[in-house]
């Protein structure tokens, strides 16, 4: 393919050739624009089409069915044609900024040379004339395509000042597309890092969310602690800047997370692994001990690290799932498999986990490892304890007490009153069945529950566990 600053035309899917003529045939004028044109001049292909045009949103409205009003007060809605959902705006200039995040006021126009003006990075502010395809570039976005460079439009502060997320918008094309922040921009941002203060945590949220999920998040969080906004968003992350780790770590706290995510990030792996993988170290610094012979330790770090993830993703209006399984990844990376591990240690290691997060946290394994030397780990890094594990989950799979041989019902059918009683007594049951899995018969869990019962005239704290339970000290 030619550079892309010497394209002049491209090809136009069918489909937005025929959306095109329907627009031509109501006297109404249409472009694609922003980022399926940024990465069709980058060779990549896209599917993912934003439309900009002279047609007002209720002629937009008039000429397609069931247009969906999403964004109508500045004049954008959304198309759903052929299966498609494609957002088409009305050509407008802004107005002045003064909440720092949306325009005070818009004037439609019909030139798309000044609603390209509106744009933040050159980059984004190539627009292509459909449906014949010749590319509209007044700003220099092919150049700067061809340079792998992020650009204001314009003077970077007055771009800056009209959006205080321009900033992490711009480290996150950095971190997708591999490009450079243009000196400009970067002393603009470096300037006055507290712009993003105003800027909402949900808005902050959706710009983390896909810098984790680029190619190298590494790229936008350096650039984020280079220009000091990495401070007030992730200040948590920032502290571990400089906090040495010497022994089976080559590199201090930071940069040792930045390459454990660099790495779940090229491995494909899912984004709660990704965000365990950057965040798994964060109670370091607060448990930091300078051991015997000069080595730092940081005991029990993983349960402070699980902690400040939960504080971080809160804060950052994160679902709840997703933060307890990315806090939970966190809390248990740190597991040490021995061969000397009993079966039941094995079943109460599951347990504990959760079979379906198995391959989550395996993963954040491999990633960790990585990150002490910036090395590939092995391909046999946790075989054996795969292994193991599934040969332990074959003889016997009893990890809940929904896989007893019991179940509440049974136990009041044999005179066990429900509540908090039976609950602890359904537990019990559970850990005998974790260490031998032969008692899971109906026979024997009653009888067991039974004498448990009689016990009822104890406190329920003082209910025992069988006694091998109680010599169980394999897992660590």
């Amino acid at each position: 393919m030619h550079p892309a600053s010497k394209i002049n035309r491209i090809a136009v899917p069918p489909l937005l050739r025929e959306l095109a003529s329907i627009f031509n045939a109501h006297g109404k004028q249409v472009f694609l624009v922003g980022g399926a044109v940024r990465d069709t001049l980058r060779g990549e292909k896209c599917a993912d089409w934003d439309l900009a045009g002279d047609a007002l949103p209720e002629d937009v409205m008039r000429i397609f069915p069931g247009v969906i009003p999403t964004g109508i007060k500045h004049g954008t809605v959304t198309i759903r044609y052929k299966k498609h959902s494609i957002e088409v705006t009305t050509l407008r200039t802004d107005g002045d900024y003064s909440d720092g995040r949306r325009p005070d006021s818009i004037h439609y126009t019909s030139s798309i040379e000044e609603d390209l003006c509106r744009r933040d990075f050159s980059i984004n502010a190539v627009a292509v004339t459909l449906p014949d395809g010749y590319v509209i570039d007044p700003f220099g976005g092919r150049v700067d395509i061809e340079k792998n460079l992020i650009r204001c439009v314009g003077r970077a502060a007055d771009r800056l000042n009209e959006d205080g997320l321009r900033a992490l918008r711009a480290f996150r094309f950095a971190s997708q597309l591999g490009f450079d922040i243009d000196g400009e921009l970067l002393s603009a941002i470096t300037e006055r890092p507290q712009m993003i203060i105003p800027v909402s945590m949900e808005r902050v949220k959706a710009e983390f969310d896909k810098i984790v999920a680029s190619k190298k998040p590494s790229s936008a969080l350096l650039y984020m602690e280079r220009c000091g906004i990495l401070k007030l968003v992730l200040p948590e992350l920032l502290n571990c800047r400089g906090v040495e780790q010497k022994g089976y770590h080559r590199f201090d706290v930071l940069t040792h997370s930045l390459l454990a995510c660099d790495y779940a990030a090229r491995s494909g792996y899912k984004q709660t692994v990704r965000l365990a993988a950057l965040f798994h170290d964060v109670g370091k610094p607060a448990t930091a001990k300078l051991g015997d012979g000069g080595v730092w330790t940081f005991h029990s770090h993983e349960t402070l690290s699980a902690d400040i993830t939960r504080a971080i993703m809160t804060r950052l209006r994160y679902p709840n799932a997703g933060i307890e399984e990315t806090a939970h990844l966190v809390r248990e990376h740190m597991f040490n498999y021995t061969n000397s591990w009993s079966a039941s240690a094995v079943r109460r290691f599951v347990r504990r986990v959760g079979e379906e997060n198995l391959t989550a946290l395996f993963d954040l394994r491999r990633a960790d490892s990585f990150g002490m030397l910036g090395t590939e780990p092995p391909p046999e890094l946790s075989l054996d304890f795969r292994n193991r594990i599934d040969s332990v989950l074959a003889a016997g799979r009893v990890l809940s007490r929904k896989d007893l041989a019991v179940s509440g019902r049974d136990l009041m059918e044999a005179g066990i009153p429900g509540g908090e009683k039976m609950g602890r007594i359904l537990n019990s049951l559970l850990e005998a069945v974790l260490e031998d899995p032969e008692m899971n018969s109906k026979e024997k869990l009653l009888e067991m529950a039974n004498r448990l019962f009689c016990r009822c005239h104890f406190p329920l704290s003082t209910l025992p566990l069988p006694a091998a339970l109680r010599q169980n000290t394999e897992e660590r």
